[in-house]
């Protein structure tokens, strides 16, 4: 016999199949059951598509009433690009709602529940919460902060190495872990990686699946001076979107070269070390990009963590060792003079890849 968590388990499992292809709405799943059957079901497939409640209706037809409506999401109360579903779950005149956490967006925030307990209708609230809220961290972060939300991720040796002294780092990790990467990169608004990672590899930083599958997301190239060559294949924008970040009064001559290959140009205020990446992540935001995969090396990693922007880390250690004082490091930037001072993260999982071994961690609260 199933219970209300098998079925919160599986519109949860619904709605994970879209990420990456629902930005900026959240990704959203929907079950409905009655009298012990599955009647419809349903997930946000894409961002201005119905929502994952239309779908779940569409299948039950009549059946949708007396039914258990089991949704990850608050249902919308506001007009869109789409209408309101908490209007329709009312009018479906399902028996009950088990919701499994509220909606972050002011928009909604609790309205869409309280006009279904309005209507007289049983609403549950916070089934599942946790792992809904982990679902949907992205759309949750962009609310509350109107800012992407910021992956590091980065591949390092045994011994906390990502190249040898010569820069060589082909390849750290074994052939899973590489595509994981890729899985990864097809789940997000953008990449990005300083000018030094483009200088050395030359890299597309496309998504590269199996049978060509996957979405390229666009790249985003810190470089303060402009000094990327004209023949970089990130500048392929045929490929991908390009934007590339730079310090305001740059060469407007090169800006010129670069925006006749369709590379849009983003300028912001030079910070004490580099870039001023807050005002960056402001500006990136109001283009439309809600999360950030970060490859870049070691400066760029140091940059975004001494300035607490880093919102989620996925590394992968290969069982290999380096050595040497001037092999490359994953984190660079000051160093600290006490372990106090350190960035405390929280493992949140952990788990092995083909060779190598992958963490998901985030900043201790």
């Amino acid at each position: 016999m199933k219970t209300d968590k098998d079925y919160m388990q599986l519109a949860l499992d619904l709605a994970a199949s879209a990420k990456g292809r629902t930005n900026p709405n959240p990704v959203v799943g929907a079950v409905l059951v009655k009298d012990g059957v599955i009647v419809g079901s349903g997930l946000h497939r894409k961002a201005g598509e119905p929502h994952a409640e239309v779908h779940a209706f569409n299948m039950a037809g009549e059946h949708a009433k007396g039914a258990t409506l089991y949704v990850t999401l608050e249902p919308c109360s506001h007009f869109g690009k789409t209408p309101p579903c908490a209007n329709l779950v009312v009018e479906s005149k399902v028996a009950r709602v088990v919701v499994a956490t509220k909606d972050p967006n002011p928009a909604v925030a609790g309205r869409g529940i309280q006009l279904i307990r309005d209507a007289g209708i049983e609403v549950e609230v916070g089934l599942l919460e946790d792992e809904a809220i982990k679902l949907n961290e992205r759309f949750i972060h962009n609310m509350i902060t109107k800012r992407p939300f910021v992956i590091s991720k980065f591949a390092m040796t045994l011994d906390g190495k990502i190249a040898t002294h010569t820069g060589h780092s082909k390849w750290i990790t074994g052939e899973e872990a590489r595509l994981h990467v890729h899985q990864l990169r097809n789940e997000v608004d953008s990449i990005l990686v300083g000018i030094g990672t483009v200088l050395a590899d030359n890299p597309t930083l496309t998504t590269r699946l199996p049978e060509g599958k996957g979405k390229n997301p666009i790249r985003i190239i810190l470089d303060s001076q402009l000094r990327i060559p004209l023949a970089s294949n990130v500048l392929n924008t045929s490929d991908a979107k390009t934007i590339i970040v730079t310090e305001k009064n740059v060469n407007p001559n090169k800006i010129a070269e670069l925006e006749k290959k369709g590379v849009s140009i983003i300028s912001v205020t030079k910070a004490e070390n580099g870039l001023d990446l807050d005002e960056m992540l402001e500006a990136l935001y109001n283009e439309g990009i809600t999360d950030i995969l970060v490859e870049g090396g070691g400066t760029v990693n140091g940059s975004f963590l001494r300035r607490g922007l880093i919102n989620k880390y996925h590394v992968y250690i290969a069982p290999k060792i380096i050595g040497g004082i001037h092999s490359k490091s994953p984190v660079l930037g000051d160093d600290l003079d006490s372990m106090d001072l350190a960035t405390n993260l929280e493992f949140e999982s952990y788990h092995q890849i083909g060779q190598d071994l992958m963490i998901v961690a985030y900043p201790k609260k």
